[in-house]
């Protein structure tokens, strides 16, 4: 349980460390891109230095597979949030927390008790709550962008249960190599993507996804101990209450935005759900 408070805090600064990013304009697949390329050159140059540069079968199959799905999550947001209400947008990626967690007890048969699904509930209730004008999810007015919205719910609720993965797929002493063939992947296709689309990036956009990139490797292996310690069951919808409840208190006190009545009673119920479910 004591890696929980780590876990949590580095997946709200990765969060906030990209806020970053989009307040200043850089292109968000230039910086996301730059930010795997640049974790898996650390892990290669580490595991080059050491001899031990080999990768077996399983490791790059599922590394293959996750990168995959981490890009297409990430480029998908992206462009959803250019064709639809931010909110709607967001709503869905935070929810997707549903899907790892089904995922854990019903393949994986981890615990999930009365009380830990009550949590789980109220977790729910609470990142609506939490998410400004959620209520957005209602009027996506097309049919494009409905698709796009669950697009985004599926694919980051994959990326989560990838994550999950490793520990069943016998992958926990090899982690990091499972981190370098994925980011080895989602870096490739991100590049392609801008290849394709022309873009050519800036220094600063570079410099940002590097600085993010050191910052997600660290980030990533912290959080695969955790779930190494805990079931997703309890790992996700506390994840996604306590990073939202801090996402939400740094809008306010950090980046000066006004908090709605709504969204201070889902960090309360947020709260209330990280507590029962503990």
């Amino acid at each position: 349980m004591h890696w929980l408070p780590l876990a949590f805090a580095m997946e709200f600064g990765f969060g906030q460390l990209f806020k970053w990013s989009e307040r200043r304009d850089h292109y968000a697949p230039v910086v996301v891109s730059t930010n795997y390329l640049v974790l898996t050159a650390l892990l290669a140059t580490y595991y080059l230095n050491r001899g031990e540069l080999s990768i077996d079968g399983r490791t790059a199959l599922l590394g293959l597979v996750t990168g995959t799905v981490f890009i297409c999550s990430m480029l998908t947001m992206t462009r959803a949030l250019t064709l639809v209400k931010a909110s709607a947008v967001l709503t869905a990626f935070r929810l997707a927390l549903v899907v790892p967690t089904a995922v854990s007890a019903l393949v994986w048969n981890e615990p999930f008790t009365d009380m830990q699904a009550i949590g789980a509930l109220l977790a729910l209730v609470a990142l609506v709550l939490m998410t400004r004008d959620a209520g957005a999810l209602l009027h996506l007015g097309t049919m494009r962008n409905l698709a796009l919205v669950l697009l985004v719910f599926c694919l980051q609720g994959i990326s989560l249960t990838c994550l999950r993965w490793v520990q069943y797929a016998g992958l926990g002493s090899d982690q990091p190599k499972f981190l370098m063939v994925t980011g080895l992947v989602a870096g490739i296709w991100g590049a392609l993507f801008l290849l394709v689309n022309r873009r050519r990036p800036k220094k600063g956009e570079l410099a940002t996804g590097a600085g993010i990139g050191v910052y997600n490797l660290a980030a990533l292996l912290v959080i695969l101990v955790a779930l190494g310690q805990v079931p997703g069951t309890i790992f996700f919808p506390m994840m996604g209450c306590t990073v939202v409840v801090l996402d939400n208190l740094a809008a306010r006190f950090l980046w000066k935005e006004r908090l709605a009545p709504a969204t201070l009673a889902g960090i309360t119920l947020a709260l209330a759900a990280i507590f029962i479910t503990l």
